[in-house]
C-alpha cells in the first residue's frame, strides 16, 4: 500500500527505474491489493451463508424434532373450535402461526418455505387466524416479503462470486 502511495517519480527515482517500469508495478500492486479485498469480501459473504445454513438446519432439527411428538395429541386439540367459536381455516400450521403470534420479527425466525406460505395466504384469513386487525396482518405480509427478496438477493450475490471466482481462476 505504501508502494503505491508514493508518487511513481519519487519512487522511479529511488530505486533508479523508468517512470513507466514503476507505473506498470504500482498498477499491478492495486490489482493484487484489490483482487485480495475481493477474495476477503468473498469469504466473509461465504461465512456468512454457512453461518445461515447452519442456522436454518439447526432450526429445521429443532422442528423436525417436535415433530416427533405424536401427533394425535394435536390432532385432538386442532379440531376443537377457537374460544371465539370460529376456527380460521389456513394453510399455514399452528407452528408457523405460533410463530407469527409469539416472536417480534418472525420473519426472521422463519425458513424461506414458510415465508412464501404466509405470502400466499390470504390477508384476511391470516388476520383471522392471527386475531389481528387486517393492516397488522398486511404490514406481516410485507416484512415477510422483504425478507424472502432480502434472502434470494444474497443466495444471487453468491452466486455471482462464485462465476466471478471461476472466471479468474481461468485467467491466465
Amino acid at each position: 500500500k505504501v508502494l503505491i502511495d508514493v508518487p511513481y517519480s519519487d519512487l522511479a527515482e529511488e530505486l533508479a527505474q523508468s517512470q513507466t517500469k514503476i507505473q506498470v508495478l504500482q498498477d499491478t500492486l492495486q490489482q493484487v491489493l484489490d483482487r485480495r479485498e475481493e477474495e476477503r469480501q468473498s469469504r466473509q459473504l461465504l461465512e456468512l451463508y454457512l453461518e445461515a445454513l447452519k442456522n436454518e438446519d439447526s432450526i429445521l432439527s429443532k422442528v423436525a424434532e417436535s415433530e416427533t411428538v405424536p401427533r394425535k395429541e394435536m390432532d385432538e386439540v386442532d379440531t376443537c373450535a377457537s374460544p371465539a367459536g370460529t376456527s380460521a381455516k389456513t394453510a399455514l400450521n399452528d407452528q408457523i402461526l405460533a410463530a407469527l403470534k409469539e416472536k417480534p420479527a418472525p420473519e426472521l425466525c422463519l425458513d424461506s418455505e414458510d415465508l412464501e406460505l404466509v405470502l400466499k395466504e390470504d390477508t384476511e384469513a391470516l388476520a383471522l387466524a392471527l386475531r389481528w386487525d387486517k393492516h397488522k396482518a398486511e404490514a406481516l405480509q410485507q416484512a415477510c416479503d422483504q425478507e424472502l427478496s432480502k434472502r434470494l438477493q444474497q443466495v444471487q450475490t453468491l452466486h455471482s462470486l462464485r462465476s466471478t471466482s471461476k472466471v479468474k481462476k481461468t485467467l491466465p
